[in-house]
């Protein structure tokens, strides 16, 4: 069952300039056709975090945090002990190492605290008040088992609440999001800057410390989205449109774009190039799958991509509000990660083989690729009918993986967008001679240029960012989108 969960509350701000791409009632491409409610909050959602394979929790602005079945919608706990809005919320997983087997949540309010609950029977287990000002950010450094607080200062605790150890005052501004990073490092936005601190410990983990080690001061203004694209490196938008890629061990600047103007109708063939608007040019949100980083720009989804450093695909009015959210909807399985089917003779190797089979010639379908069909393999005669039957199916429906390549999108409008970066091959036009001469036929061509209209025409790959669902059911602005299933 596929299943997506939505956080909104506000009212949409401004009219739409014009009017954006639309799909009919029909949507043939969209997998999304259950609507299911769930009625919790009193104002504005904007946070939704998984907890593990069925739970989630919600938290917003009316103080509350409620943990929930993704599977049957059922409200599992609702925690009440924030008296002010939740500013941040994260997940701290099981970990084998600690005594403690059960999955908790931390939460931030605007009222300074910071609260650790047990999500299996809904319990507060720790509260935290000594903090001069509202914590705006939780990060969770799994492979150390502490976690992070980010306002004023950074601080460094342990599972227990205990305060290994905390930064001086940074900056006049507050820390607005964290990423991890490797070497036992931190990046921490602080208005327009970009600060590296790195953790040190003792050998027997009591002594705790954390320092300084680099200021960027590449942004012009504030930035409002800080995301990790893979070990490697990671990735900030700014107030004013400005997309940076950071290596993520020297902290060199890899690749930098601030120029966001859709208004000019540009050749597929050449490199996109876009320059400032004043209308809306900030990047409200970041994603990214490794090969690509997804921008929020206003009200568009531009697509840069991270080998050819440039943008390949953009909407520029994707909605008809600012767009406050964007989800990649991850990949499907890879087919070299499952086990492969045991030697034969042994207890069931019969079925596997004719199930690893199935899966390869699914992956192949799913692909593009051809492939015979299973009434020409060797399989058992009591499955062999239900897997052509399968093969046929997938041959009919011609299934491709469109997860690799979806993304959704939610707006201050209130809509939720499905989008597909789709790739095409076009021939280039083959090469005219130039010259007043040459439209005659007079004069000599040069060799070169027999030699280059001999040559075959090329092909180039042309992307584009296709609409293929919109998610209907809210009546006012979508802060969040989460994929479950």
């Amino acid at each position: 069952m596929l299943r997506w969960l939505i956080g909104g509350g506000r009212e949409p701000q401004g009219l739409a300039e014009k009017s954006v791409q639309t799909l009919g009632e029909e949507q043939t491409q969209n997998p999304y056709t259950e609507l299911l409610v769930l009625k919790g909050h009193h104002d504005i959602v904007r946070f939704l975090v998984p907890i593990d394979d069925y739970r989630f929790a919600s938290a917003g602005d009316d103080g509350i945090v409620c943990l929930w079945n993704a599977q049957t919608g059922e409200k599992l706990f609702e925690l009440h002990a924030h008296t002010q809005k939740i500013t941040a919320i994260a997940a701290f997983p099981v970990s084998y190492a600690c005594e403690e087997k059960y999955h908790m949540i931390l939460t931030a309010g605007a009222d300074r605290a910071v609260i650790v609950w047990d999500c299996d029977n809904g319990r507060q287990i720790h509260k935290v008040s000594c903090f001069h000002s509202t914590v705006k950010c939780l990060t969770v450094l799994q492979r150390l088992d502490v976690w992070l607080s980010g306002g004023s200062d950074l601080c460094v605790w342990n599972r227990k609440l205990d305060l290994l150890c905390k930064t001086s005052h940074l900056t006049d501004s507050d820390i607005s999001a964290m990423i991890e990073l490797p070497k036992n490092c931190v990046a921490a936005a602080v208005g327009k800057e970009l600060i590296i601190l790195r953790l040190k410990t003792s050998k027997d983990g009591t002594e705790w410390d954390v320092f300084e080690v680099k200021r960027l001061l590449d942004h012009q203004d504030n930035i409002l989205s800080l995301i990790s694209i893979s070990d490697l490196t990671f990735a900030t938008g700014s107030h004013v449109g400005e997309l940076v890629v950071w290596d993520a061990l020297d902290w060199t600047m890899q690749a930098y774009e601030c120029n966001w103007d859709a208004s000019l109708h540009v050749d597929p063939q050449q490199e996109i190039k876009l320059s400032h608007s004043q209308n809306k040019i900030s990047i409200q949100h970041l994603a990214s799958d490794e090969k690509c980083v997804f921008a929020a720009v206003g009200k568009g989804i531009y697509v840069y991509n991270l080998q050819m450093k440039r943008v390949i695909a953009f909407q520029r009015t994707a909605h008809d509000s600012t767009v406050l959210h964007i989800t990649k909807v991850p990949n499907s399985a890879n087919l070299d990660q499952l086990p492969k089917p045991q030697k034969k003779g042994e207890k069931g190797a019969a079925l596997r083989c004719s199930v690893w089979s199935l899966l390869l010639h699914l992956d192949a379908v799913l692909g593009g690729r051809s492939t015979p069909s299973p009434s020409s393999q060797p399989f058992p005669r009591g499955i062999k009918r239900a897997l052509e039957m399968t093969w046929n199916l997938a041959q009919q429906f011609k299934l491709t993986r469109s997860s690799e390549r979806q993304l959704i999108s939610c707006s201050e409008d209130g809509s939720v967008r499905i989008w597909e970066l789709r790739e095409k091959q076009q021939l280039t036009a083959e090469p005219v001679p130039s010259g007043f001469f040459s439209i005659w036929g007079f004069g000599r061509a040069t060799k070169q240029t027999n030699n280059t209209a001999k040559k075959a025409p090329e092909s180039t790959t042309v992307y584009s960012l296709d609409l293929t669902g919109d998610l209907i059911g809210h009546s006012s602005a979508v802060q969040v989108c989460w994929k479950w299933g």
